[in-house]
């Protein structure tokens, strides 16, 4: 698929104008509820959706099915995010009216990861044909720990970037309002937010690297690839404020998006065997009925009570133990 400069620089231009849309909108950092993040969840799968129907009118139905494919895979990922954002907020006591700035600046890094990720990725594809192999087992082994393992405990304090920062740069433990920068003692100090988003960034390099292997198991156009990486990490902000107040519900769809990975690993490695890549109705249809049964196990298999999101109270408060 040859895609002009223009092209890219359209695409760039528009995402800058909804982060810059969507970044003036919540300036004043107030609490985001369900209805509003509802709203704005709708908007964004509006227009991810409405690229692909661009994209349908542009470049044919076969690259449209394939950056829907794209698209559904990320977006079904994306939900794993959010189960560890609504962790990290609570083990930090992230007060509920500085999440969403948070995880603004996330997305902005996330964006970037994925971009460098994909360009690196499909240039190894396209030059290596025994890479397909190595990201075909990353991703069925990604699989295995993820439906087998995802229970595991995970302590933000233990990550190692978190780690790091916390060593080279002077931080204090507490909320300065919403700044990841203040002055104490005339020194420049990060606050406990900049370590949050720190665990954030940290966190969202290691799905990314599962999140992209995964699209480009189904297609290593660059473009297709970036644009559904971004059409559905743009409104990964929103779903978090619609899915963690809902987050218990969901206890079986970690074994749909084990399969999901795991299929994508095994599409990638038949892609360089006799059998070739599989149909994109093929690839639509499983990712379609693997999310929709596993949505449903976790509907029949939770109680119907939803839990409250996780979300700190007092905006200066000190981290328990920090």
């Amino acid at each position: 698929m040859s895609v002009p400069w223009w092209a890219w620089l359209a695409l760039t231009l528009a995402i800058a104008a909804m982060l810059a849309v969507d970044l003036f909108l919540h300036r004043d950092n107030h609490v985001i509820g369900f209805r509003e993040a509802a709203v704005w969840s709708g908007v964004w799968i509006a227009a991810g959706l409405a690229f692909g129907l661009l994209l349908w009118a542009w470049q044919g139905g076969e690259a449209a099915g394939t950056y829907y494919a794209g698209y559904l895979i990320e977006k079904a990922l994306s939900v794993d995010n959010v189960f560890v954002f609504a962790l990290i907020f609570t083990y930090f006591a992230v007060p509920a009216a500085y999440q969403h700035k948070v995880l603004f600046w996330g997305v902005v890094g996330a964006l970037l990861f994925r971009l460098v990720f994909i360009f690196v990725g499909a240039e190894l594809l396209e030059t290596f044909f025994w890479t397909a192999y190595l990201f075909g087992a990353f991703l069925v082994w990604t699989g295995w720990k993820m439906a087998f393992k995802h229970d595991q405990e995970i302590d933000p304090d233990r990550n190692l970037v978190v780690r790091a920062v916390r060593r080279v740069v002077r931080t204090d433990a507490r909320y300065h309002g919403d700044r990841f920068f203040t002055r104490i003692d005339g020194r420049r100090t990060a606050t406990l937010l900049f370590v949050v988003l720190i665990a954030v960034e940290a966190t969202d390099l290691i799905f990314a690297i599962d999140s992209v292997a995964a699209v480009l198991a189904i297609t290593t156009s660059t473009f297709i690839v970036w644009t559904a990486n971004a059409f559905a990490v743009l409104g990964l902000r929103s779903l978090y404020f619609c899915l963690a107040g809902l987050l218990r519900r969901f206890t079986k769809l970690h074994y749909g998006l084990a399969v999901l990975l795991a299929f994508a690993g095994i599409k990638l490695i038949l892609s360089e065997t006799p059998v070739g890549k599989l149909p994109i109705p093929v690839t639509l249809g499983v990712i379609v009925v693997t999310l929709a049964a596993s949505i449903l196990w976790s509907l029949a298999a939770t109680p119907a009570a939803t839990t409250p999101a996780a979300a700190g109270t007092d905006p200066d408060r000190t981290r328990p133990g920090g």
